[in-house]
């Protein structure tokens, strides 16, 4: 790891009067300040903490930085500095936790204040939260056979990981001998996260396997969570601003009893292992706070493969501006929003974002003047303002029926969930014809070619120039960490295959990922969208016939100001939200030449 070694040293607990001590003698607080900290008496809670994490809780006035309060991260740097040991940032996403926890006893590590976060063959790396203390050093060797290298970690990422680590470990270790897991759910079963418990508690395994898999997604700003069977053990991953991570791998029998509580929980099947199966799952987080789980098995060689994808419920509360939709294009999208009937469709591929915008769109339409209705493959967010319908193909009731149905119901805005057939098509448009406005979903690479695949599906090109509104395609596109953009220039080559077939000028200044703790040394957090909108008007009309050209339909539109999705991106670039690479990576080229 790099870090460098330090010599043993005679054992001394650190204590919050000696701390304030040191921190007032090296300027980073005042007198006045300790001694009011040294005078306050501590709640039974507080005295319990750690001495560091006490001060940063406190959040004093970091006099070498004006303005600045000594959070956590600034204390312990300070520690590790003074000790002479190296600073480690504990990322649960990259520790092995069957191979660090089994080097030494929970309460071993709980008494001595310390955590295993890297085992290799030779070598053991261990965070401690006492750099001054030592006497467990020798004996750790002694037992393990490898050298120990201490680095010093938050005293509050030891303390959380050393129980949720062990914790899961005495779970999977526990349920090795499980086939499977019993219990009961409905629609929207609740389950209460964050009560994770000691390992030596008589806690229920399969429940705490479960517990810790969706609360850790959850922290780590997950998307979905992947959990894939193989030969002998199953692999867990989880997407984290469209990239996937491996996590953790799980025994077999432990996958088995696992995958059967999260499909009993999702109101599936249990028994059927032969065939795909949808499920639904509402937790609960610690603070509260609801998520919403679509669940998915698919049969695989090894056996069943669940993709649980997470459904945030402050999606409902973006703005376009958090979603990356604003200017010209904003104006536009308002526009098509704004008629009274007509069909309005976003395209793009699964994970483009499309839910995100429909239901940002809807939530701003529907007020208490107006009827909204959805037809759903399933109901991917609850949201009370809407009258939402899940398809149900067992008893007929797909997406042409359901929007049969709903124009019996007075609706004013109709939203499909997707376009996949001619049925559907006929009904959105006739639904449209009627007076609503429909918005719906195609799966096309950019806007234009959602026209000439409506014309596949079999719609009359009459009836598609007399309903079509418009049509907005999107990527998304992870954004730069702000705590650790740095600036830097693009090459004319990169940026023309961004912008081509506009000349747009090259900017003076773009920024690059760098990486940091904030965002996993990646470089970017957090995603927008880019979009390409072609409203259409009588010349769009006009060119929509039976052998439409798609390449003068994109020509035109762009005469009209369509932005392709490369030049949306490199307005992102250009404004240091992303990078040239990243919009590369997610947006097809234009393939158009004036």
């Amino acid at each position: 790891m790099g870090f460098p070694m330090v010599g043993k040293v005679a054992d001394r607990l650190l204590d919050l009067r000696g701390l304030l001590e040191d921190l007032v003698s090296q300027g980073y607080i005042n007198r006045q300040d300790a001694n009011r900290l040294i005078g306050t008496p501590r709640t039974a809670e507080q005295a319990q903490m750690h001495p560091l994490s006490y001060i940063a809780s406190c959040e004093l006035e970091n006099r070498k930085r004006p303005g600045k309060v000594l959070d956590d991260g600034t204390l312990t740097q300070w520690l590790a500095d003074s000790s002479s040991h190296g600073l480690y940032h504990i990322d649960p996403l990259k520790v092995n936790v069957a191979a660090v926890t089994e080097v030494m006893s929970f309460q071993f590590a709980k008494r001595h204040q310390i955590l295993c976060v890297e085992a290799t063959k030779d070598m053991l790396l261990v965070a401690t939260a006492q750099p001054y203390t030592s006497g467990w050093e020798e004996q750790l060797e002694h037992t393990s056979g490898r050298t120990v290298q201490r680095v010093v970690a938050s005293p509050a990422d030891i303390q959380r990981y050393c129980v949720e680590f062990y914790s899961l470990a005495s779970s999977i270790s526990g349920a090795s001998g499980l086939k499977g897991s019993s219990g009961a759910g409905n629609f929207e079963q609740l389950l209460e996260l964050g009560k994770l418990k000691d390992p030596d508690a008589d806690d229920q395994h399969i429940v705490n396997i479960v517990d810790w898999l969706l609360q850790h997604a959850f922290d780590q700003r997950a998307s979905d969570i992947h959990i894939e069977p193989r030969r002998e053990m199953a692999r867990i991953r989880f997407r984290i601003d469209g990239v996937l991570h491996p996590i953790h791998e799980l025994p077999d029998q432990v996958n088995a009893a696992v995958t059967s509580r999260l499909k009993i929980l999702g109101r599936m099947n249990v028994a059927e292992k032969r065939k795909p199966q949808d499920g639904r799952i509402k937790t609960k987080r610690p603070d509260g706070s609801e998520v919403e789980l679509r669940l998915s098995t698919l049969p695989t060689a090894f056996g069943e493969k669940l993709v649980m994808r997470i459904f945030d419920p402050e999606v409902l509360a973006r703005s376009y501006s958090d979603l990356g939709l604003g200017g010209d294009d904003l104006a536009r999208w308002h526009t098509m929003l704004g008629r009274p009937n007509g069909i309005v469709l976003v395209t793009g591929p699964t994970g483009s974002g499309k839910t995100t915008t429909l239901y940002t769109g809807l939530k701003q339409l529907a007020t208490s003047e107006v009827n909204v209705s959805t037809i759903e493959d399933p109901i991917e967010m609850v949201e009370e303002s809407f009258n939402q319908t899940q398809v149900h193909h067992a008893i007929g009731l797909d997406f042409a029926a359901g929007i049969r149905t709903l124009m019996r119901q007075d609706p004013d805005i109709i939203m499909v969930g997707e376009i996949r057939d001619l049925e559907t098509a006929q009904m959105a448009v006739q639904a449209a014809l009627t007076g609503h406005l429909v918005i719906s979903t195609l799966h096309t690479n950019d806007a234009p070619t959602a026209v000439t695949r409506l014309l596949d599906l079999g719609l009359p090109h009459y009836l598609l120039k007399s309903t079509v509104l418009g049509v907005m395609a999107q990527r998304l596109v992870r954004t730069l960490c702000p705590a650790c953009k740095r600036k830097d220039k693009v090459s004319e080559e990169d940026w023309q295959a961004l912008v081509r077939p506009w000349k747009a000028p090259l900017p003076d200044v773009v920024y690059r990922p760098e990486g940091c703790l904030e965002c996993r040394n990646t470089g970017y957090r957090g995603r927008q969208g880019i979009y390409e909108i072609l409203p259409f008007s009588e010349s769009i009309q006009g060119l929509v016939t039976p052998d439409c050209d798609l390449q003068q339909l994109r020509r035109q539109g762009m005469r009209e100001g369509m932005n392709s999705l490369r030049l949306s991106g490199a307005k992102k670039v250009a404004a240091g939200i992303t990078t040239v690479a990243e919009v590369l990576r997610v947006a097809p080229p234009p393939d158009i030449a004036f």
